[in-house]
């Protein structure tokens, strides 16, 4: 009886903690928001020390749309280690940390994911001297891998599959890792495709290290919030979709104040607010969608201005393409 009472009080503890997202951000005028802080193209300052990226942008977008503001938002950078107890406590409202989508952390872990803003895949950095081309070439090698992530996992999976053996040399942050390779403590960097890119970029001699053309798993990257709570979940998850709708629709950060006036478009008026009545089945103002447009631009802004071919990172938009482009970005319907 006495582990049953503990069990009751753990699971209505935690619906407290969860419930009332949505209420707590607009009462406090501020989201807080998880990143990574230190990935060139994801989440991380810039020289006047405002933080960019596309999770950055993720959070902004989120911002608009639940207080009509994007730069609303306190940017709390966490570690791979720290990020899902930060979520889990309530220290932050949203998690927006180039995070992979998993059963374990899902299910086991108590979050959800709210959507994808960039698929990935987990691939290997090397000086362009070692002559790599796939991971046969690696077998023997040290790598350095950070800690807490499913990189670690992966290249275990990968490495035993194939009968391969290695080294690992583990670091709390992605940026250690870059260090290490830089200092010769490894041979390969591995990691997702897209921070291996970041980090790349950062190395003193960037142009003698590259990513083998293998990548050896799926890492489908989101915002995630705490389960439980139901209102904010849909939040979060239909302001992923308005960015990529928004897309698909034409509605870009320079349009999106005259459209109301020039479209007749039903699914552009309805991503508008001005019919459908979609802000107000999300607790949000009608202009909900139009706001984050207005504060970060559709998917596709989002992705050119932070990690596309004109960026030091330099990716190509690939499967983070549109479904009508030859990708799998696609969103579900706004009506």
């Amino acid at each position: 009886m006495k582990k049953l009472i503990v069990a009751l009080w753990a699971i209505s503890t935690s619906l407290t903690l969860s419930a009332g997202t949505l209420g707590d951000v607009t009462s406090n005028g501020v989201l807080t928001c998880g990143v990574s802080g230190t990935l060139p193209g994801f989440s991380a300052p810039n020289s006047d020390g405002k933080m960019e990226g596309l999770d950055a942008d993720t959070c902004r977008a989120i911002a608009a749309a639940v207080l009509g503001d994007g730069e609303a938002v306190e940017f709390v950078p966490l570690t791979a280690k720290e990020r899902f107890t930060a979520l889990s406590s309530g220290e932050i409202d949203v998690l927006v940390r180039n995070t992979t989508w998993t059963t374990t952390r899902d299910v086991d872990l108590g979050l959800n994911f709210a959507g994808v803003n960039y698929y990935d895949g987990q691939g290997f950095l090397v000086a362009k001297t070692i002559g790599a081309e796939t991971t046969a070439d690696l077998n023997g090698a040290t790598f350095c891998i950070q800690a807490g992530t499913t990189t670690e996992l992966n290249l275990a999976d990968h490495m035993a599959a194939n009968g391969y053996s290695y080294e690992a040399i583990t670091f709390d942050t992605s940026a250690q890792t870059k260090d290490g390779l830089a200092a010769g403590r490894c041979d390969v960097l591995t990691s997702d495709v897209s921070q291996l890119a970041a980090l790349r970029s950062q190395l003193p001699n960037p142009d003698g290290y590259e990513v083998i053309g293998q990548v050896i798993s799926k890492e489908p990257l989101g915002p995630v919030v705490r389960q439980g709570d139901d209102e904010w979940f849909n939040v979060v998850k239909w302001v992923m979709n308005a960015l990529i709708n928004a897309e698909e629709l034409g509605i870009h950060s320079d349009n999106v104040g005259k459209l109301s006036a020039t479209s007749n478009n039903p699914s552009v008026l309805k991503f508008l607010g001005k019919e459908g009545g979609l802000g107000d089945l999300l607790g949000l103002e009608k202009s909900w969608a139009a706001d984050a447009v207005r504060a970060v631009g559709n998917y596709a802004e989002m992705f050119e201005r932070n990690v596309g071919l004109n960026t030091p990172l330099a990716l190509p938009r690939g499967v983070n393409a549109l479904w009508t482009n030859g990708g799998i970005m696609y969103a579900p319907p706004m009506r």
